[in-house]
């Protein structure tokens, strides 16, 4: 399954991550202050495909962060029966023991 993943879906999606990088490698302004964008000081200059990455990066962090927050109660709900399970198997049987009939 690993070996299928690498063939059918990282390898191209490398391949379209490299092209997209070549495409976009001029150098663009990035600003920080809207009211007065020559400020040089919060002004960063970097290629293009470095501002896409880093958007598509965050993205990705912000996505699985609001994932994992969402499926807290999942999780909870499964420490808890997992609790309760284990305390009902440590708990001694309470069902008396059965006669045997006598012959």
């Amino acid at each position: 399954m690993g070996r299928f993943l690498n063939i059918v879906i990282f390898i191209p999606l490398g391949i379209v991550l490299v092209a997209l990088a070549v495409a976009n490698r001029a150098t663009v302004p990035f600003t920080i202050d809207p009211f007065n964008p020559g400020n040089p000081g919060l002004t960063v200059q970097l290629p293009f495909f470095v501002f896409l990455f880093a958007a598509l990066a965050l993205g990705l962090l912000i996505g699985s962060a609001v994932t994992w927050v969402r499926q807290g109660r999942y999780r909870r709900q499964a420490r808890d029966r997992g609790n309760e399970l284990r305390g009902l198997r440590e708990q001694p049987a309470a069902v008396p023991a059965l006669k045997k009939p006598v012959a």
